[in-house]
């Protein structure tokens, strides 16, 4: 693995649904890497003194964005590593463009009953504070589709092992230096 961290010359970035597995993935496939991992949400949590579910609550899904923009910013600057970020910052096309443009990006692609299973775990996403979060979580599915479609490399996430996923991202990557 030594061999790809040393072919890497920008940060691989993680995006897709809450539930997707953006976190655990990610360090997994930092860990693999020898490379370092952040994840956007703990970042915001550091940089505020907030969860990023109150950063959200508080201020509202337009500064909550604008801010994690910026975030996503300065964690892409320079540094080669792992980095996850919230569900709905790939969504923003500003940062989407941003993203593309200076890292390498994987969609982690899973079905809503696996997203519905993970997240129903805990409630610390705003976003699933309704009567239906499986309902919300299809919508947002179907909303965010053609923006998550426009990473450079989809990776499809599901029941099983989180290192499964981790090998086909190290493939998917390899196979997207080589082309």
């Amino acid at each position: 693995m030594e061999k790809l961290s040393e072919r890497l010359d920008r940060p691989i970035v993680l995006v897709g649904l809450m539930g997707a597995g953006k976190s655990t993935v990610g360090r997994r496939l930092a860990r693999r890497l020898g490379l370092p991992f952040v994840d956007s949400d703990s970042a915001i949590e550091d940089a505020s003194g907030f969860s990023a579910a109150e950063v959200f609550e508080r201020y509202g899904e337009r500064d909550f964005r604008d801010g994690e923009r910026r975030l996503v910013a300065r964690l892409i600057d320079g540094t080669v590593g792992v980095i996850a970020t919230g569900g709905g910052a790939f969504i923003d096309p500003r940062t989407r463009e941003l993203l593309n443009s200076r890292a390498i990006t994987v969609w982690l692609d899973a079905p809503v009953d696996v997203l519905s299973e993970r997240t129903a775990r805990r409630d610390t996403r705003p976003l699933l504070r309704t009567a239906d979060p499986k309902a919300t979580l299809e919508r947002l599915a179907q909303e965010r589709r053609d923006s998550y479609a426009e990473a450079h490399i989809r990776v499809k996430s599901s029941r099983g092992g989180h290192n499964d996923v981790v090998e086909r991202i190290i493939a998917a990557v390899e196979q997207h230096l080589d082309s």
